[in-house]
C-alpha cells in the first residue's frame, strides 16, 4: 500500500510541474479517486487556492481548524471568503472536555511554559480536528510552499502520507511569495488584513506576531521557541513532545508590529 501511495504520489507531483494553478486543480480532481479534502488557515497561501478550488466548482471539499483562539481578522476573512464565492467552509473544532481540562491544568496561556505544553495544545485544537477532518480521505490539499521556512524547504508538490494513508498535495510548493501575491492581486482574492501588518504567517492570536526585518515567514509562529521546533503537528507525521536542552522557553516577548517596506505586499 504504501509503495503504491509513493509511486502515485511522484507521478501526481511529476505531472503537476509544468502546469498552472487552474490546472493543477482540474489535474488533482481527474487523477485522485476518493475523497479530497483541502484544509485552509485562511492565509493568503490557502486563499489563492481557495479562490482556484471555487473557481473549478470541482469535488474538494474545503475545510478548516478553527481553534477558538484565531485572530478576529481572520474570522472577518472567513466571512467574507463565503460571502465572495458563494461556498461554506466547514469548521472542525476541538474537543470540549480536551480544551477544558488543558486550561484547568496548564492554564488560559499554558503553552508558553513548554514547548511539551505547546504541542498538546496544538494537539487538541489542531491534529485531533485534522484527523477528523481527512477521515476517509483519500487526498489533502494543502497551501504549503517551500519557501516559507528553513523546515518547508523540501515540500514536494505531492507526497504519500503512508500515516494517514492518502496523497498530500501541495499546489503551491513551488510558488514564491511574490508569485502568491500577484495571483492574489490579479484576481481580487479577499485576505487577511494582517498580511499587510507584517504577518506573512497567521496563526492563533496568542501564538503569532508580526515578523522583523530578515525572518523568515514563519519566524512569527511561537517566536519564544527555537526554530527547530516550530511546527504544530499538522505537516509533520510524528510530532516530537519531548523537550530538549535549548528548547525550553525564552523570556516573553512583545510582539514587533512595525511595518516595514520589506513587509509590504
Amino acid at each position: 500500500m504504501s509503495s503504491q501511495l509513493e509511486h502515485a504520489a511522484r507521478d501526481l507531483a511529476a505531472r503537476m510541474a509544468g502546469l498552472d494553478l487552474k490546472g493543477r486543480v482540474a489535474l488533482i480532481e481527474a487523477a485522485v479517486p476518493g475523497r479530497l479534502v483541502f484544509t485552509t488557515s485562511l492565509g493568503i497561501e490557502d486563499q489563492a487556492l481557495t479562490h482556484a478550488l471555487a473557481m473549478a466548482k470541482g469535488r474538494t471539499e474545503i475545510v478548516t481548524l478553527d481553534t477558538g483562539r484565531l485572530y478576529p481578522e481572520t474570522y472577518d476573512t472567513w466571512t467574507e471568503t463565503e460571502s465572495a464565492y458563494g461556498i461554506r467552509i466547514r469548521a472542525y473544532a476541538p474537543e470540549r472536555e480536551a480544551e477544558e481540562r488543558f486550561v484547568r491544568e496548564e492554564g488560559i496561556n499554558g503553552f508558553r511554559q513548554s514547548v511539551a505544553a505547546r504541542q498538546a495544545c496544538c494537539g487538541f485544537r489542531k491534529v485531533e480536528p485534522l484527523g477528523r477532518a481527512l477521515e476517509g480521505a483519500a487526498g489533502w490539499l494543502t497551501g504549503l510552499r517551500s519557501g516559507q521556512s528553513a523546515n518547508r524547504a523540501d515540500t514536494p508538490l505531492a507526497e504519500a502520507d503512508a500515516a494517514r494513508g492518502l496523497i498530500k498535495i501541495n499546489p503551491l510548493a513551488d510558488w514564491s511569495r511574490a508569485d502568491v501575491d500577484r495571483f492574489v492581486a490579479d484576481n481580487y482574492i479577499p485576505y487577511n488584513v494582517l498580511h499587510d501588518r507584517g504577518f506573512p504567517s497567521i496563526g492563533c492570536a496568542p501564538c503569532t506576531r508580526a515578523i522583523k526585518v530578515g525572518e523568515d515567514e514563519r519566524a512569527g509562529r511561537w517566536w519564544w521557541e527555537q526554530a527547530s521546533k516550530k511546527e504544530c503537528g499538522l505537516h509533520i507525521h510524528t510530532p516530537e513532545a519531548d523537550v530538549q536542552p535549548g528548547q525550553e522557553p525564552a523570556a516573553f516577548e512583545t510582539p514587533n508590529r512595525n511595518l516595514s517596506p520589506e513587509m509590504a505586499r
